[in-house]
């Protein structure tokens, strides 16, 4: 039987947002500072059930109840108190603890740091006030705090002596093996241990319940090799699963009444997130002298949907940025992402607000873009798109870093937009690997350069001439109902042979049908071999269906009996087969139009001599060579 302490149980119910779990069994709408909703324990027409964030609670006037999160799943879903309690923590990632002497002297441990670090923290803080820590007070009183501030933060000195918190500590009757456990001494070899910090400003980090568990200390003087030092790891502290301000933040967050306003600022300091709350954004937080880490995003994730991540505007904050995003990545859920908000280059949060005011900072967040934004431009930033192998490596990255999202509906999302930027945010032909200037991509491929970008060369009798005429918009074909046939058909091949996608990405991505139906189509079956390159027939039929603007294109083409009798394009076909009929019908319908023109223009010169007739005739044989290349796939 687990043995759940009272320290387990708070940690629980912070880590868990009442209206999150609640909100899954009672539909919630957001009122002020509560959630309000219909009793799920009577039958009332009149919402009077209500769940406070702030207070990890809920009231329900209509029954009389109230309790927490584990009362309540024990209530609605008939668990007992371990079954409830067993559910929550796997969801918060929380270890369920052995009833053993060892667990408890564990706890008693704990329970001996956390008073040493409370004890430590009152320390500090009277030291600020006397002669010791003027120089340290005067920093942080010309850096904009109020007294009210630096006293709500807890802020402290650390005096330059490597004794003097030791000798307190001893005298209030701390053993020195503690204080070492705690970080709060270091002991070198067989040397006497002595203070950890020293001549610095001290930052206490809370846990969940307020409690100090370790320190963030500033070096007051120049040229120290440490400028800040926290707390080494401990029985109670890891500064990989700890975000400094998290408990006082989401308080603050559940508080305020504009959900879209309450969304954690993620900032890089200590310094950042307490004058963000000087200057009223009191829901700010920050990782502890690290990189996010996957722990880190869980506990944003669930205090808030996107957290704000706030980066100076160098280079080492966009890379910061995107260590972020490969982070997060493989993470992402349906509704849970970040946004990213850059600060003007050379300033930070703190910079900002103080010199600029709290209203530039809003305005900063105002801009933020969101993940899949950043990630792309990371992606056109970091390396030269001028050839067509570098497109190409372009191009598989991204695809890499889509399979990369655990989420198949988030993968799946995030392989449409990708699909989408690819096919419309390149420039037009001939530039398709110019940059903008720092906006991004401009243009989209507009032109039909068929020899670089589809690889299928215009007929080799095409004169000079007409290739210019055609390149001015001249001798434009009016086959639709042809042109319509074999649109079709090159879907109705890539439908039923799933893995053409893998040798033919280039052309299929330069396909823009123009009946709508086979373009929405051909969009939905990209995105579906973009995010899962390996899926099967059955696969992508399964993923159509599910895009109801899509599956009537698709029955119709399925259903299409013109094109049922081409062997080619049937499943059966072999994949060989299957690409050869794709290729050939790809090239008859690039070359069409062009091959028209080039025999009219041969016919006109026949009139006149006998090279030009021989000429018209060589073209009509090529063209006659294609049309039989299709139809030697067919059963006609």
């Amino acid at each position: 039987m687990p043995r759940f302490t009272p320290d387990f149980l708070d940690e629980l119910r912070a880590r868990l947002r009442a209206s999150d779990i609640i909100g899954r069994h009672v539909k919630l709408k957001k009122e002020g500072r509560e959630w309000r909703g219909l009793s799920p324990f009577t039958s009332e027409k009149t919402p009077s059930f209500f769940v406070n964030d702030q207070k990890a609670r809920y009231f329900d006037f209509s029954s009389g109840k109230s309790g927490d999160i584990i009362g309540f799943l024990m209530d609605v879903r008939k668990l007992s108190f371990v079954e409830a309690v067993t559910q929550l923590a796997e969801e918060a990632g929380m270890e369920i603890p052995k009833d053993s002497a060892e667990t408890h002297a564990r706890a008693e441990k704990a329970k001996g740091l956390i008073e040493a670090h409370e004890v430590a923290s009152q320390y500090f803080q009277d030291m600020l006030y006397r002669a010791e820590g003027r120089e340290a007070y005067d920093y942080i009183r010309s850096r904009g705090l109020s007294d009210q501030t630096i006293k709500s933060f807890g802020l402290g000195y650390a005096p330059n002596s490597k004794t003097a918190l030791k000798d307190h500590l001893i005298n209030k009757g701390f053993a020195p093996e503690v204080l070492v456990e705690s970080g709060l001494l270091i002991r070198h070899e067989q040397q006497s241990p002595y203070d950890r910090f020293r001549n610095r400003l001290m930052f206490p980090i809370l846990n969940h319940k307020g409690h100090p568990i370790a320190f963030g200390g500033r070096a007051l003087e120049q040229g120290v090799k440490a400028k800040y030092l926290n707390s080494p790891e401990t029985p109670l502290f890891h500064k990989g699963n700890v975000l400094y301000n998290l408990a006082r933040a989401r308080k603050n967050a559940a508080s305020m009444a504009n959900k879209e306003d309450s969304a954690l600022i993620v900032c890089e300091g200590y310094m950042d997130v307490i004058a963000l709350a000087e200057a009223g954004f009191g829901h700010a937080v920050a990782p502890l002298g690290t990189a996010l880490t996957e722990a880190h995003l869980t506990l944003l994730w669930r205090a808030c949907d996107e957290p704000y991540l706030c980066f100076d505007g160098d280079r080492a904050g966009r890379s910061a940025a995107y260590r972020s995003i490969d982070r997060a990545l493989p993470l992402l859920k349906p509704g849970k992402s970040l946004r990213f908000a850059f600060m003007p280059e050379g300033q930070d949060p703190d910079d900002m607000v103080r010199k600029e005011g709290p209203g530039a900072f809003r305005e900063a967040l105002g801009q933020a873009k969101p993940l899949v934004e950043v990630l792309w431009q990371r992606e056109v930033d970091s390396q030269s798109l001028e050839t067509p192998e570098r497109r190409a490596l372009f191009k598989h990255e991204l695809r890499r870093l889509v399979q990369s999202i655990t989420d198949k509906d988030v993968r799946h999302a995030y392989g449409g937009w990708i699909a989408e930027r690819l096919a419309g945010q390149f420039s037009g032909a001939g530039n398709s690997g110019a940059k903008s200037s720092g906006t991004g991509w401009k243009g989209k491929w507009q032109g039909r350069d068929f020899r670089s970008k589809s690889g299928y060369a215009p007929p080799i009798l095409a004169s000079t001439a007409l290739k210019a005429k055609l390149g001015s918009g001249q001798g434009k074909t009016t086959d639709k109902t042809g042109a319509r046939a074999r649109e079709r058909l090159l879907v109705l091949t890539l439908l039923h042979h799933p893995q053409l996608f893998a040798t033919q990405e280039a052309a299929i991505l330069d396909l823009a049908p123009e009946d709508k139906d086979m373009a929405r189509l051909l969009a939905c079956l990209i995105e579906a071999l973009t995010n899962e390159p390996e899926l099967d027939i059955e696969g992508v039929k399964r993923h159509i269906m599910t895009v109801p603007a899509c599956a009537g294109a698709m029955e119709s083409l399925l259903n299409d009996q013109q094109l049922k009798i081409v062997k080619f394009a049937r499943p059966t076909a072999t994949l060989a087969e299957a690409e050869t009929g794709w290729r050939n019908t790809l090239s008859l319908h690039l070359h069409n139009g062009l091959l028209k023109v080039e025999a009219a223009e041969a016919a006109r010169e026949a009139v006149q001599d006998e090279t030009g007739e021989a000429h018209w005739r060589a073209v009509h044989n090529y063209r006659m060579a294609i049309v039989v290349d299709g139809k030697d796939d067919s059963d006609h």
